[in-house]
């Protein structure tokens, strides 16, 4: 073979060479083109935890220990020393009524006492020197008998000025309103010249260290519900689940709702729950191991329930099997078709055909390393 053939003959191996390799390339470029990536919101990792299931509840948030204090005695109101939302100690001055007119009444009674006291006194000293006479026979039977039914008369007059002078300090203390209990005025209804009757509400004081929930359960779920039991629960504005304990359970059914009403107690020693929200939650009556999805990983609105998995970075249609249903986790059990540790798409990505590849992006916080693993996973 000549040169220029050799030559010839070399380039041309050359061209083939490039072109396999370009078509081998090829598939792989378009793999890469077709793979969809989606962010790691849309994924979730199944896992193995405990799940507690029972009677749904809704209610209401309030203080365990509350005071609604109203007037005992009539008067204008001279002074209101707090406002609403501040903190007071037990024996606290919350507010004044005037009281010129029941402290006379008191200086009055306390002057009927003194004199009932002394009229008392004289009339014993007067059966004393009776009984003594008598006995000497200086006088009849009949005066001492006399002496002894003055002294039963002064004595009860003594009694009831003493009754008297009690009803009116207690008056008297009655215009001093004062705080039953350490705590947080959660109202004032009058202010200074407001005229007020026994009855008249007052302030309202609630310790807020220690709420409950007020709540009722169909009577159909009464046998889930007992004291004791946890009650896990939101309020409206937060997604936080709290936790509380039933305390109490009503012994009859409310004929209006057919329902029976529940107390539970909920610590509150962080300030963080105030009275009065709404609350939503449910008696955990049931509490077992088993593995966990999202509710909104799972699709079932065909014959049997299904989940999309990622798998070696590719979808695939997996048919599962539920259990009972966590409300607080917003999660199923899951007893057969995934296992702990899987990985599912969530939301609108359920949506993803099977057999597309998939990479998940990593969040937009995350170093160079987490990043690599994130892929390197998918």
């Amino acid at each position: 073979m000549t040169r220029r053939s050799a030559s010839l003959a070399l380039l041309a191996a050359t061209l083939v060479g490039t072109a396999c390799s370009k078509d081998k390339e090829a598939p792989a470029a378009n793999t890469a083109a077709v793979a969809q990536n989606i962010g790691p919101d849309n994924i979730a990792v199944a896992r193995t935890d405990t799940l507690r299931s029972g009677p749904a509840i809704s209610g209401t948030l309030t203080a365990d220990r509350e005071a609604r204090i109203r007037a005992e005695m009539s008067g204008a109101v001279l002074a209101t020393n707090v406002e609403q939302g501040e903190p007071v100690s037990a024996g606290s001055v919350l507010g004044r009524i005037d009281d010129a007119t029941v402290r006379d009444a008191a200086i009055s009674a306390r002057s009927a006492v003194t004199q009932a006291t002394v009229a008392a006194e004289q009339a014993a000293r007067e059966l004393q020197r009776a009984k003594t006479l008598a006995a000497a026979g200086a006088i009849a039977e009949r005066d001492v008998e006399s002496a002894d039914r003055a002294n039963l008369g002064a004595r009860a007059q003594l009694a009831d000025a003493k009754a008297r002078l009690s009803s009116a300090e207690k008056l008297l203390r009655n215009t001093i309103i004062r705080a039953p209990f350490t705590g947080v005025v959660a109202e004032r209804a009058v202010s200074p010249g407001d005229i007020v009757s026994p009855g008249t509400a007052l302030f309202t004081v609630i310790d807020p260290r220690s709420l409950r929930v007020e709540a009722s359960v169909p009577t159909s779920a009464l046998a889930d519900v007992r004291v004791g039991a946890p009650v896990l629960f939101t309020v409206n504005g937060s997604d936080r689940v709290l936790e509380g304990r039933v305390t109490r359970v009503s012994p009859m059914v409310d004929p209006q709702t057919k329902q029976v009403r529940l107390l539970a107690s909920v610590p509150n020693s962080a300030g963080g729950l105030v009275a009065g929200l709404f609350v939503e939650g449910r008696v955990a009556s049931q509490k077992r191991v088993g593995v966990l999805v999202p509710e909104n990983a799972i699709d079932q609105t065909g014959i049997v329930p299904n989940v999309m998995r990622l798998k070696g970075g590719k979808v695939e249609k997996v048919e599962v099997q539920l259990g009972v249903r966590d409300e607080a986790a917003a999660a199923f059990e899951v007893t057969t078709g995934i296992a702990s540790g899987d990985t599912v798409l969530l939301g609108a990505a359920r949506g993803i055909s099977v057999g597309t590849m998939i990479t998940v992006s990593a969040p937009k916080d995350a170093t160079p390393a987490q990043k690599n693993v994130k892929n390197v996973k998918n």
